[in-house]
């Protein structure tokens, strides 16, 4: 078994009384990856981490973690903050960090240590001997995420990690992810949220009706999904700009969107562009935002009728970045 993944989930199937919550999902997050695992609520993202975590047990297929078969020693090199989290809020701040540290096997100077530096880093200092049930959600949330990262795993799983921050912490906590990565960790973040993900990932495994639909390099896929809107910025006639390759025009900042027919041919548009004499500044091919993406293929796979699998899988290789 290679060991250049740090998960690896082949044909892995999962299912609840008579529902199939995740269906033959093959997956492969390369080591020092920010890996994407996106879907709408309900697709089987939650479940398949909890899988990987050991907390659910598939019914078919094999899971491997950090180049081994699932064991405690590989669980506790991953940090993992659940979707739905929940902390002792009788406990003050300070104490619970350390003792979940002792839990993860460091020793409580070390992680007293450890604890007062996060708490300094993400302004809770002044919190650290109040009890928990005296911080707000979003402070709550702040500490749940120290906990997950105090014991400095390998790998950090995060199931929609942002949720109930406001935009300032949600950058904070973006920006310790990062840094995270540059430091060589393996991060698998899991959302439903595509803005927040093509900020941060650099590979994405998009999973509808439990099933994978497109997966692969994010930088790759956006050039494999290059089609259909145009941008145009010109000076002269404008006569040009409509044909049969044409379904719309749009208004955008310093240009004209041009909305193509599925499958259309724009350089058809250029043509007629420099025939009719008119200066033209731009004319380039939009890469489409994640959004998009994630709604083109979510809908064709909708389209294909309640209860029906999914075919046509898009496959981008992914190389491993170390």
């Amino acid at each position: 078994m290679t060991d250049e993944y740090a998960v690896r989930l082949e044909g892995v199937t999962k299912r609840f009384s008579g529902h199939t919550a995740v269906d033959h999902l093959d997956l492969e997050i390369p080591r020092g990856s920010i890996y994407g695992l996106l879907g709408p609520n309900g697709s089987g993202k939650t479940t398949s981490i909890r899988m990987i975590m050991g907390i659910l047990l598939p019914d078919e297929g094999r899971i491997t973690l950090l180049g081994s078969d699932l064991d405690q020693t590989r669980r506790e090199k991953v940090g993992y903050l659940p979707e739905e989290r929940g902390v002792y809020k009788k406990m003050k701040v300070l104490e619970l960090l350390v003792f979940l540290a002792e839990i993860r096997g460091i020793p409580r100077k070390v992680g007293r240590g450890r604890a007062g530096d996060w708490l300094d880093r993400l302004e809770l200092g002044d919190w650290a001997d109040r009890r928990l049930e005296d911080l707000s959600k979003g402070m709550q949330q702040k500490v749940q995420f120290i906990s997950t990262v105090l014991h400095e795993p390998d790998l950090l799983i995060l199931d929609e990690p942002f949720s109930g921050l406001d935009p300032i912490n949600q950058d904070v906590l973006e920006a310790i992810v990062l840094e995270f990565h540059r430091g060589g960790m393996t991060i698998l973040f899991s959302t439903h949220l595509m803005d927040q993900a093509e900020r941060l990932c650099e590979r994405v495994c998009l999973i509808s009706r439990a099933r994978r639909v497109l997966d692969g390099d994010l930088k790759e896929i956006k050039q494999r999904e290059r089609t259909g809107v145009v941008a145009v910025s010109f000076d002269g006639p404008d006569d040009w700009l409509a044909g049969p390759e044409v379904m719309r025009q749009e208004a955008a900042t310093g240009a004209v969107h041009l909305v193509l027919h599925k499958g259309a041919d724009p350089r058809g548009i250029l043509r007629r562009g420099v025939a009719s004499g008119a200066e033209i500044h731009r004319f380039e091919v939009v890469e489409p935002r994640l959004h998009e993406i994630f709604l083109r293929h979510v809908g064709e796979q909708a389209e294909e009728g309640s209860g029906r699998a999914a075919t046509g899988i898009v496959r981008v290789p992914v190389a491993s970045s170390r």
